[in-house]
């Protein structure tokens, strides 16, 4: 099996305590801050901007990790060279979202980020299939965007599996990010089915143990 890495997101993080709680996931190995990042109008939910982006950049430069940043936004064009400025080192965008995608893609390169595609759990994979050659990111959304603490949407397993294939049909060394529901009960699952990097927010910065500690259980969930 590939190695799967951690992206805690740090919608479920206590923003009083922000700096603290992205210090204390990077300190127990973490190499990806994932930043959820919603409009109001595409999702149900309002989150937060570039200036969170600029707040955690400089304690993920110190350890060197990546600042992957998933727009669930409406018309992200506008936001992309905002976002970079800011620290984003990853821009993922929703083809729901982008009607020339693949102008979108090449304008979060064109800004100094790596891109990324997502699509919602009723889009079809097919959606992303003459883009995937152009992306070092695909995010499977195992939930309906909006909110964090959701369960994992079952049929989401048999997806992840069918895009891992279509990656490796044309050889192509992206991410394939999972994100929604992802606990350490059913982390072992969707890293079996060909996933790379796990987003987790309640799972990691909520309940009674500590962040570090919710890392480690992960970590043995997933054999790392």
């Amino acid at each position: 099996m590939r190695p799967v890495r951690l992206a805690p997101s740090i919608l479920s993080a206590d923003f009083s305590r922000l700096g603290e709680q992205v210090e204390e996931a990077l300190d127990a190995g973490v190499e990806v801050i994932h930043v959820d990042v919603m409009d109001g109008h595409f999702v149900p939910n309002i989150t937060i901007g570039p200036l969170i982006v600029a707040a955690v950049r400089p304690i993920a430069r110190r350890y060197g990790a990546t600042i992957d940043v998933h727009l669930m936004i409406e018309q992200p064009e506008r936001y992309l060279a905002d976002f970079a400025r800011a620290g984003a080192d990853i821009l993922t965008v929703h083809v729901e979202t982008c009607p020339h995608l693949h102008r979108t893609v090449e304008a979060i390169r064109g800004v100094g980020a790596r891109p990324g595609v997502t699509l919602n759990p009723a889009t079809p994979l097919v959606a992303l299939e003459e883009i995937l050659p152009y992306v070092d990111l695909v995010l499977i959304m195992s939930i309906n965007p909006g909110f964090g603490g959701q369960s994992y949407i079952p049929t989401s397993t048999d997806k992840i599996r069918r895009l891992r294939a279509m990656l490796d049909a044309i050889g192509s060394a992206a991410e394939l990010e999972v994100d929604g529901g992802i606990k350490p009960d059913n982390a072992a699952e969707v890293a079996a089915a060909g996933a790379s990097l796990l987003v987790a927010g309640s799972a990691i910065f909520g309940g009674p143990r500590s962040v570090a500690e919710n890392i480690a259980v992960f970590r043995a969930a997933l054999g790392n």
